[in-house]
């Protein structure tokens, strides 16, 4: 997928705005600065343990304008149905997305409707984009610096596991639920308490891994992170071991990857724990001056890794 969309997108489409690779294109409006995003959501099953498409849609929507700096205004919804779908299932759907907007603080402003045959689709795919205003600005790779911290907010992994479970019909000894959630809450208490956080990232397809490398690509830093301070529940780590997965590529849709400055590291989590979504939260590494453009992860046993983008999926259709 990187790669497709390097030669080819990158490539056909390249301007300034898109060539930041930010989560949501950074655009000036007269003497606002405001965030554009889009996304579209595809996951198998549609209901899942702790969510489902619909608020998956606006969740995911909403975070990554919040990662940007953003505060999230409006969304819109593009909805692909497949021919046949049950009116119940459809409804069900469009409350969650009404209830996860309005938990969210966006309306639902604009949209669209399409209805494919039967077997054209998997039953619905959503495609949400949305506009926020800028409120903290300069979040970018370029503002990173060693000796930065990186805290992860909070167990990873869960909305894979999730997924999976529901898909395959797999249970574990406790229920896995999603951790599927808007981050724009817990985003601004960081943002807060600090005026030195260089960058944030949540971390989805492809998971931590995946993100920190995206962050190095062509970095004059590397990070290192230790495998001990990543938060991650037993319940997700039994089941990685049942199923031969490694959790920092899982992809979640509720936690963010924020690097700020070490000396307001402290203060950042003591803010991000008052919030439900970040009581977990961890400096779970720190940028390097070394291995530029690597990350190395301090393992469990002792030992040293080097840690590389995901070049194959996990689990398609997650998200």
């Amino acid at each position: 997928m990187h790669e497709l969309i390097d030669s080819l997108f990158m490539k056909e489409f390249a301007n300034k705005t898109l060539n930041a690779k930010n989560d949501s294109a950074i655009l000036k409006i007269g003497n606002k600065k405001m965030a554009f995003t889009t996304d579209s959501y595809v996951v198998n099953p549609i209901f899942f343990p702790g969510g489902d498409i619909g608020s998956l849609a606006v969740h995911g929507t909403v975070n990554d304008l919040s990662v940007c700096g953003a505060k999230p205004l409006f969304i819109s919804l593009g909805m692909i149905l497949e021919e046949g779908l049950d009116r119940a299932v459809l409804e069900k759907i469009s409350r969650s997305i009404n209830a996860a907007a309005k938990k969210a603080g966006v309306s639902v402003v604009t949209g669209d409707t399409k209805v494919v045959e039967k077997g054209s689709c998997d039953k619905i795919f959503i495609n949400t984009s949305g506009i926020g205003e800028i409120f903290y600005d300069g979040l970018s790779v370029n503002s990173i610096r060693p000796q930065d911290a990186v805290i992860i907010s909070g167990p990873i992994g869960e909305h894979a596991i999730s997924v999976l479970s529901k898909r395959e019909g797999i249970s574990f000894n406790t229920s896995v639920k999603s951790d599927s959630a808007p981050l724009n809450g817990l985003v601004r208490k960081a943002l807060a308490v600090s005026g030195r956080i260089r960058f944030m990232r949540d971390p989805t397809r492809g998971g931590v891994a995946t993100t920190l490398s995206e962050m190095v690509e062509r970095a004059r830093f590397g990070i290192c992170v230790d495998e001990k301070a990543v938060p991650v529940t037993e319940q997700v780590r039994q089941a990685c071991e049942l199923l031969g997965f490694d959790p920092l590529y899982l992809a979640c849709e509720g936690r963010v990857i924020i690097v700020v400055d070490s000396r307001d590291a402290g203060k950042v989590i003591s803010a991000m724990r008052k919030d439900p979504l970040g009581r977990k939260a961890k400096i779970a590494g720190h940028i390097t001056k070394e291995y530029k453009g690597k990350i190395y992860l301090d393992t469990l046993s002792g030992g040293r890794r080097l840690v590389t983008m995901l070049s194959g999926e996990q689990l398609p259709r997650i998200c």
